[in-house]
């Protein structure tokens, strides 16, 4: 799995005390899909809006705004909110019921308005071409991050909402305030003024910090320059797409859509390995220092608030609650994976030594090249026999279509919106009854775009009040003169986005925006990880993957032997997640004076992966997660441990069995930040989550292993 960052929207930010920045850390015909109409499903439990309140309108245009109006929108947003939080400290302890709802629904509003701000803010600082445009989001999502400072460091706020009798309203309104009169105290409310306002500036420093970092990456696209003849071994629409300049040159940069099929499929070593440090150093040296700077504030502000670093205090909110259970859980899928890692290595060795004898380790660069000689000769599949059944439009087309019949919803594709690049389409989400939201897919590379794949919010929808609005920001090939081609795993990230993008269409429809996502960070990768689970099934991909000169289904065959060779390698896989998650923890579970992140990497990749470091490169000046995640990179693996049990229920009712994904729907989208994750995943299992899914995946296809280590 590739890292697939994911920004929470603003509430999650003010549980995690601006962990969240504006960063993450992330052909033929042309024609577009007609929308994908409803297969008849049991209609799932949404909160109707009332008929008598009119929902606000969409938001999305305000993207496409230019410097100045985005500057008015901004200004409009905060004071709003600042308008609603004045009103609420006017709150005289309220009793009756219809007072304290009242006072909720002034905190939520305020809420709300710094949430569509700083997401807005966020798309735009990752999407606009217009530099200036840029500069004036990243400066509004300062200005948001700063109000957000200024409320959870309001002791008059803290009192009003501590002195509501909550006692009559439902169990999800306690929850919630719960959460948060923890996460003001977290947040230093209880401090002296001193400290509250060193508290405030290191906030509002770290938030910028982050920007910087970001805007560092999203930049820096790297290019190396080859003779023609290093594009052996590669498809020959990625070779159409790369031909020699005037200088007799090829060009191929460190974009996604050039550099996966790169490393996996260009015979010559020496260009993988001349692109893998290219990519390896994107945003050095600006960002060590940066990340420097990142490391020592956070350090400085977990102190201040009482905690002995900064992984203690961001671990405390999450379902893992301490850093010390952070790093047992890496030690724990490190344990598990060790032999299959150890296993696979030997296979890539083995095989590698076959055209090197002698060869004593798989360079970091030769490993997914290795690993697909071996897929392709031990185990009968060749990863570029799948591609032509990959092409994007029908990808696309295919993934609206099984998302619509899984959940009983359509896909109205929206004429004339306002968008801030020509590729953004937009489409209305309605069901039985009525529209649910709006999605926004931006889904090709261009230049200054943030580089990786990931959903971002517009607004975060509140029952009655408003609709939820959200975005994919992703770097698929973008169809021209030839196909545009996507291997298996991007397929699967497209889906994996799309699986956070229905979860931000379908929970925001509760009581209250504050309730509308998971409160506990690390089970957010879960419902996302889950959607993969589709393009691993033969007959789900038959709806849409067909050849694209003869219109033939994906055959079963063919499946299966992706699905065999795809479980080669998964022990190395996991490994190097297990380096991103240590790499994460550790350079925030101590005190970041004189660290040296370069040399930290480098014992971590030591220890965890059979891959020498490659010296000279500097990983952690593009890990994009360690501002957005910060110490938590844990959280992928903890959400798919999760999310393989969470597909225990599909697997045995049938993977586009209705019944079982709208009561997924109810239990777990729906109703996210109203209660605890593990709460959410017992009613929807009928029990306790556990790993037993899981170690059967990592340990799966024994037979198929030994196969591919034979001769």
């Amino acid at each position: 799995m590739k890292p697939t960052p994911f920004r929470p929207p603003l509430r999650a930010a003010l549980a995690a005390l601006a962990l969240a920045c504006a960063a993450s850390s992330t052909a033929g015909s042309g024609q577009r899909p007609a929308p994908v109409a409803a297969a008849s499903a049991p209609a799932p439990s949404v909160a109707a809006p009332p008929a008598a309140r009119p929902l606000a309108p969409f938001v999305g245009d305000l993207a496409s705004a230019d410097v100045a109006g985005l500057k008015a929108d901004c200004a409009a947003f905060l004071a709003r909110a600042r308008g609603h939080i004045e009103a609420l400290k006017r709150t005289a302890r309220p009793t009756p019921r219809t007072a304290v709802d009242a006072a909720l629904d002034r905190y939520d509003e305020a809420l709300a308005s710094l949430d569509t701000a700083s997401s807005v803010s966020n798309v735009v600082f990752n999407s606009n071409p217009d530099a200036a445009v840029r500069d004036a989001a990243r400066a509004c999502d300062q200005q948001a991050q700063a109000v957000v400072t200024e409320i959870h460091l309001d002791r008059a706020v803290y009192d009003v909402l501590a002195g509501l009798d909550l006692t009559p309203n439902e169990a999800a309104d306690r929850y919630w305030i719960g959460q948060e009169l923890a996460d003001f105290r977290r947040a230093g409310v209880d401090r002296e003024p001193a400290t509250r306002a060193r508290i405030k500036v290191l906030r509002d420093e770290i938030t910028a910090i982050g920007q910087k970092f970001a805007q560092n990456i999203n930049d820096d696209t790297r290019k190396i320059e080859l003779a023609p003849s290093a594009l052996a071994g590669l498809p020959a629409d990625y070779a159409a797409k790369h031909p020699a300049g005037a200088d007799g040159k090829v060009v191929i940069t460190t974009q996604y859509p050039d550099y996966y099929p790169f490393m996996a499929f260009a015979r010559s070593s020496a260009a993988r390995e001349q692109l893998y440090r290219a990519f390896r150093d994107r945003a050095y040296p600006k960002n060590l220092e940066v990340l420097q700077n990142l490391l020592e504030k956070r350090y400085q502000l977990a102190h201040l608030l009482g905690y002995t670093s900064f992984a203690s205090y961001s671990t405390e909110s999450k379902m893992v609650r301490t850093a010390q259970a952070a790093h047992d859980f890496i030690d724990q899928i490190t344990r598990l994976s060790e032999k299959r890692s150890h296993d696979d290595y030997q296979v890539l060795l083995k095989r590698l030594r076959k055209d090197r004898p002698g060869a004593g380790f798989v360079a970091a660069w030769e490993a997914e090249y290795i690993k697909q000689r071996v897929r392709a000769e031990k185990l009968a599949f060749d990863a570029q026999s799948v591609r032509p059944y990959f092409e994007f439009t029908r990808v696309k087309a295919g993934l609206l279509d099984i998302t619509a019949r899984l959940f009983g919803i359509e896909y109205k594709k929206v004429t004339g919106a306002k968008v801030w690049d020509p590729d953004v389409e937009v489409y209305d989400v309605l069901d039985q009854r009525g529209k649910l939201g709006r999605i926004y897919l931006d889904l090709h590379p261009r230049a200054g775009k943030f580089s990786h794949a990931a959903q971002f919010s517009f607004v975060t929808g509140k029952a009655g009040v408003r609709l939820p609005e959200g975005v994919l920001l992703c770097n698929f090939p973008k169809p021209g003169t030839t196909p545009a081609l996507m291997d298996h795993g991007e397929v699967k990230t497209f889906f994996h986005e799309f699986g956070h993008l229905l979860h931000h269409v379908f929970s925001g429809h509760t009581r209250w925006m504050s309730t509308a996502d998971f409160r506990e960070w690390d089970f957010v990768e879960a419902p996302s990880q889950l959607l993969e689970e589709w393009v691993d099934d033969a007959p789900t991909l038959q709806r849409f993957a067909r050849k694209l000169d003869t219109d033939e289904p994906i055959p079963t065959a063919l499946v299966e032997r992706m699905r065999t060779a795809e479980q080669f390698g998964r022990g190395l896989e996991v490994r190097q997640q297990m380096v991103y998650a240590s790499v994460s923890l550790a350079y925030y579970d101590r005190e970041p004076k004189d660290l040296d992140t370069t040399k930290l990497l480098s014992e971590i990749e030591s220890r965890i992966i059979p891959f020498p470091h490659v010296a000279g490169t500097h990983l952690q000046a593009s890990f994009g997660h360690l501002v957005d995640y910060a110490s938590n990179y844990y959280t992928y693996m903890w959400s798919l441990v999760i999310a393989k049990d969470l597909f225990t229920p599909f697997r045995a009712a049938g993977l586009l069995d209705t019944a079982v994904a709208a009561r997924y729907r109810r239990a777990v989208l729906e109703r996210s930040g109203t209660r605890p994750a593990a709460d959410q995943v017992r009613e929807f299992l009928g029990r306790p989550f556990n790993s037993e899914a899981y170690e059967k995946w990592l340990n799966g296809a024994a037979r198929e292993r030994t196969s591919a280590e034979g001769g």
